[in-house]
């Protein structure tokens, strides 16, 4: 079906612009008209997927789920809520989202079945939770639970970038500066030396015989990495065993792997006891989870896990034979799942992960300095000695 992008006013006569797709003109107008707008202008955009130059960020939805819980608290029809929200939305895209969601509800769908057509903005859980919400008639309790949860994602990205960005950028500049180094400064010397006819150790022949072949070669090499990387990165995108591969090897990084492996779980439990609190079942949410990870090694550890369940086994039997978290978080959803109150006991585990991956990322950070700077040290050190020993032994041996 194609898309328009349309300007139409509203019955206050403000103008509004968006994006939406329709059959024709005439069926454009007519959406239009029962979302209480009377089309201006129309240019057809294309058929496939809508184009836009504002993203949807998860600011957005945190927005999104604030407002929704708001209306479903105040007893507010939720088409005129949306209507509403729509009208003061400033991002165009999410704006035209809503309008979707809008049309989807005129046509006589129900919320969650609205948001499942834009997979890309609403994920599984976020589908299953609303639907959840429908089924037990606490809309408000579940967008205020999916609006905490996504201010907790917020703040858990941040901690991975954090983590990520000063070991990147001090790479980088390691990176260049060997470059420079191989590239430019230990070529100067080699005549140099060469022609004073002085002893060189293997090591700075070694540093020698690189620059060169670096300088000659670099072409060559610089197609190699290229080809190797893109090879790597289809291998990985492409392949089940090539993902696997990417997703284990994550979780073996030193250092990194076991914070990755914290965020992962705190993220999992963290949707495993919203989606619990919403009234859905645990074995349909552990299926979801399994999509929501983002890594397939504790994915399939989640999945052995829901087959276990569904075989009659405890939730804190299945998670204590995936080996994958420790006694302590086995522990605390055995007292949960024994008391009734296994939502609290998830939110117990995640706050655990939350001050674990806080305390490894405060503590990394604090690490990554001295050892980044000793690395640094080593490599200027390796390149300044195999050129300064030569000269000092050539200044050494000079007549007096």
């Amino acid at each position: 079906m194609p898309f328009f992008r349309y300007r139409a006013i509203d019955q206050t006569g403000r103008n509004l612009r968006g994006t939406l797709s329709a059959t024709n003109d005439v069926d454009l107008e007519l959406r239009l008209r029962r979302m209480g707008l009377d089309l201006v202008t129309l240019r057809s955009v294309g058929h496939g997927r809508r184009h836009s130059s504002e993203r949807i960020t998860r600011r957005d939805l945190i927005t999104f789920c604030f407002h929704l819980e708001q209306i479903t608290r105040a007893g507010i029809p939720l088409h005129d809520g949306l209507k509403d929200l729509r009208d003061s939305m400033d991002n165009r895209a999410f704006r035209d989202i809503l309008t979707a969601l809008l049309e989807d509800l005129e046509g006589g769908k129900v919320l969650s079945q609205a948001m499942a057509a834009h997979p890309a903005i609403f994920d599984a859980v976020f589908v299953h939770v609303v639907r959840a919400g429908e089924q037990t008639g606490r809309m408000d309790e579940v967008f205020l639970n999916l609006s905490h949860t996504l201010k907790w994602q917020d703040e858990a990205v941040d901690k991975t970038r954090r983590l990520m960005v000063y070991p990147a950028f001090v790479s980088i500049f390691v990176l260049v500066l060997i470059g420079v180094l191989i590239g430019y400064l230990v070529p100067q010397f080699e005549p140099f030396l060469k022609t004073a006819r002085v002893e060189i150790p293997a090591y700075t022949a070694f540093m020698f015989s690189l620059a060169r072949n670096l300088r000659t070669y670099w072409w060559q090499v610089l197609i190699l990495l290229i080809v190797s990387s893109t090879m790597l990165v289809a291998w990985v995108r492409h392949t089940e065993k090539g993902r696997w591969w990417w997703d284990d090897m994550q979780l073996k990084l030193p250092f990194l792997g076991p914070v990755m492996r914290k965020l992962i779980l705190a993220r999992f439990t963290n949707y495993l006891s919203l989606m619990y609190r919403s009234g859905v079942s645990v074995l349909e949410a552990l299926r979801t989870g399994e999509d929501i990870v983002g890594n397939r090694v504790i994915s399939a550890s989640i999945r052995r896990a829901g087959q276990q369940i569904s075989e009659g086994r405890g939730l804190t039997e299945s998670f204590r034979n995936l080996g994958v978290f420790p006694p302590l978080v086995i522990r605390m959803v055995r007292v949960g799942e024994s008391t009734g109150a296994l939502d609290l006991a998830l939110d117990n585990v995640t706050y655990f992960y939350n001050r674990e991956v806080e305390d490894a990322v405060d503590r990394g950070l604090k690490m990554l300095g001295p050892i980044l700077t000793l690395i640094l040290a080593f490599i200027l050190g390796f390149f300044a000695l195999s050129v300064l020993i030569p000269v000092y032994n050539l200044a050494t041996h000079l007549p007096t």
